[in-house]
């Protein structure tokens, strides 16, 4: 399964022998740098490129070109390397483009030497931009994964290199365009494929992901050698990428499942100035670059290094929190499976050797039997023992960094019972990402990881009130659990308005029959509401086709290309619609009206917010599964319906729900409605 990466995504690396694939419609030039661990490119024999175009363990093309094949062997990397960065720069002199913002956007794809497709990445939102850090391959924890990046430089190759500490970089960005202008005339633009058909996502821009490993510092990778030679100080180690390949298929990307970070849309047309957050890079000649992150004191001899809250990348410190959660994601995922592969092997082994044991008259005889048996029960309690003490091992280093990580969280990743809602203010900026509940496994109920998705929303939401039973038989009442349906939406709608600056998420409510009334106390008591509950099937109609004219306003605005000729007092803040008791009070043209805002609302900033028992709407048959697949589903109850294609796991969701008796809701509601009316 290809996994297809939005900005500041990564995915694991399986195979050590790999191609990248470039396609960008018009000759580009690549190359790559090679950093350490802190990302330092310590000088010119660290850069491959068409006047260097070998390095051990890589190369790249010799010339511009529209299409590009550049072959890794991570295997041969120097020890020294903890991070390989793929560049592509416009060629300069030759009356060509001069920035990205003229081309289709480029498109990469990592593939094993066979043509399987591992990842790929089209990079978006580039304008003035001539040189782009395109995709990073690094290691973690010694595993190389792959992150898309997308970092523009409006300098070009000077500054690309500049941002990355060489201070000859001048010097190398003019030998380099050179190099590239005395082949420019053997470039010719391929035609494309059909890679440059398929979809594309809009990406959110982001930087960073998990930090890599440590190495010795100062060490420097040998000098480039022709291709296909021995590099110096690593005898038997191929350089050429192109060796025998590695076996077994690349796992499914952790941010495949709905428990994941969904990719982003696009910023909304219209947005103010106190919109979603620019993640784009700060240029360095004016803006100085961010704090490094913070780092652990070293460890005691024997002893785990300690965890430190935001020791991934990123350049600020909620998206090294961020990048940081899913680091712990990940590890969870991966160590667990070991655990369940270790365990399995045990089982088949020991079954193996007692059939064997059974099978022979021999071992009938004089207890041998007896002692097969035993031997085979030894065998596999030691190994489902050393799983074990493994999978202690992690887990324990998992739940201390999680003891530091969860209370340094900012209020849109924390829990409705961290202290930081205390000191809520109203934000100026959107967070990259929001905390719909918790994620852990059964073997570990006990360590818990933060279920963030990134924002804005790409996918609406479906509160299923429909489950008679949690996983503990704790809750059996199906009244009982449409009232807890109901408040977990009023507690994810109140999460939604409290990390978004004020004015620019507007909440709107179908309650037909009226049942929600109780849970939604808090939305319609503190004035946050854009207005009340519509009741009966008239409310139905008349907010559903408000929102469908904004879709359909907005959609007209960005087709003409004129998002800014929006009707005067066009209310262009992110709008959600929470629908309680569906479908009591639809009719068939308030159904067609339902699905149309849930696929085509989220692109345009309307989002979805069902409340409901799918068995309730089971008249319609087939016409709402499109519907209920379109959305994210979450349980006002503990669940395991989450599953992640990575490694198999089906991870229990347990919900953010407000503590009882707690008003940390009410306060944070009031303050937002007091910032709401100081804004209007």
């Amino acid at each position: 399964m290809t996994a297809e990466l939005v900005r500041g995504q990564n995915h694991p690396l399986s195979q050590a022998r790999l191609e990248i694939r470039v396609s960008a419609g018009k000759p580009v030039v690549a190359g790559a740098t090679l950093s350490d661990e802190h990302g330092k490119v310590h000088g010119v024999e660290w850069v491959a490129h068409p006047g260097a175009p070998t390095l051990p363990g890589l190369e790249v093309s010799r010339q511009a070109a529209a299409d590009h094949r550049l072959a890794v062997d991570l295997g041969a990397m120097p020890e020294a390397v903890h991070r390989i960065s793929v560049l592509l720069a416009l060629p300069t002199g030759a009356g060509g483009p001069v920035r990205f913002g003229g081309l289709a956007a480029p498109f990469l794809a990592v593939t094993g030497l066979d043509g399987s497709e591992v990842a790929n990445y089209t990079i978006t939102g580039l304008e003035a931009e001539s040189a782009v850090v395109a995709l990073e391959l690094y290691r973690r924890q010694g595993a190389w994964k792959v992150r898309a990046v997308g970092q523009g430089y409006a300098g070009g190759l000077a500054d690309l290199f500049a941002d990355q500490g060489m201070a000859e970089a001048h010097q190398l960005a003019a030998g380099i365009n050179d190099a590239v202008a005395q082949g420019l005339a053997r470039s010719v633009q391929a035609p494309r494929t059909t890679d440059g058909d398929r979809t594309r996502h809009a990406a959110t821009p982001t930087l960073g992901a998990d930090q890599g490993g440590a190495a010795a510092q100062g060490a420097v990778p040998p000098p480039p050698s022709p291709y296909g030679t021995q590099p110096s100080g690593t005898p038997g180690q191929p350089t050429s990428p192109y060796g025998a390949q590695a076996s077994g298929q690349p796992p499914a990307s952790p941010y495949d499942p709905p428990a994941a970070a969904d990719p982003s849309a696009a910023p909304q047309p219209g947005s103010t100035a106190g919109g979603p957050v620019d993640y784009s890079h700060p240029r360095r000649q004016t803006t100085a670059p961010p704090p490094p992150p913070p780092t652990a004191p070293p460890a005691q001899p024997g002893q785990p290094q300690q965890p430190v809250a935001g020791d991934a990348t990123g350049w600020s410190m909620d998206e090294r929190l961020y990048n940081q959660v899913w680091g712990m994601f990940e590890d969870l995922a991966r160590t667990m499976a070991a655990y369940r592969s270790a365990v399995d092997f045990a089982d088949s082994r020991m079954e193996k050797e007692l059939d064997e044991a059974l099978s022979d008259p021999r071992s009938r005889i004089g207890g041998q039997s007896d002692a097969a048996r035993e031997a085979a029960r030894a065998k596999h309690t030691q190994l489902v023992d050393q799983a074990r003490s493994a999978l202690d091992r992690d887990l324990a280093q998992l739940a201390a960094e999680a003891d530091v990580v969860e209370p340094a969280l900012p209020a849109a990743y924390a829990r409705w019972d961290n202290p930081v809602w205390h000191g809520y203010r109203v934000p100026m900026e959107i967070p990259m990402a929001l905390r719909l509940g918790d994620l852990h496994l059964p073997e570990a109920p006990q360590l818990r990881i933060p279920m963030l998705v990134r924002l804005p929303l790409e996918r609406g939401l479906w509160i299923d009130s429909g489950r008679a039973d949690s996983l503990d038989g704790s809750f059996t009442d199906s009244h009982e659990l449409k009232r807890l349906a109901m408040e977990s939406a009023v507690a994810h709608a109140a999460r939604l308005l409290a990390v978004y600056p004020a004015g620019e998420f507007t909440v709107h409510v179908i309650d037909p029959a009226g049942s929600g009334g109780q849970a939604l106390v808090p939305l319609v008591q503190t004035g946050v509401l854009a207005g009340p509950p519509a009741l009966g099937a008239a409310g139905v109609a008349d907010v559903l086709a408000r929102l469908t004219q904004r879709v359909d306003l907005v959609q007209m605005a960005v087709r003409g290309g004129a998002p800014d000729s929006l009707p005067p007092g066009f209310d262009t803040s992110e709008q959600l619609l929470i629908v309680n008791d569906f479908p009591h009070g639809f009719d068939d043209r308030a159904v067609t009206q339902l699905r149309y805002l849930a696929d085509e609302g989220p692109a345009v900033g309307v989002h979805l917010m069902m409340v409901a028992d799918r068995e309730e709407a089971a008249a319609y048959g087939p016409l709402l599964d499109p519907l209920w697949r379109s959305l994210l589903r979450l349980s006002p109850v503990p669940d395991d319906h989450l599953a992640d294609p990575w490694v198999g796991h089906a991870w229990t969701y347990e919900p953010s729900l407000v503590p009882p008796g707690s008003q940390v809701l009410q306060q944070v509601l009031s303050r937002l409605a007091a910032a709401r009316t100081k804004y209007t």
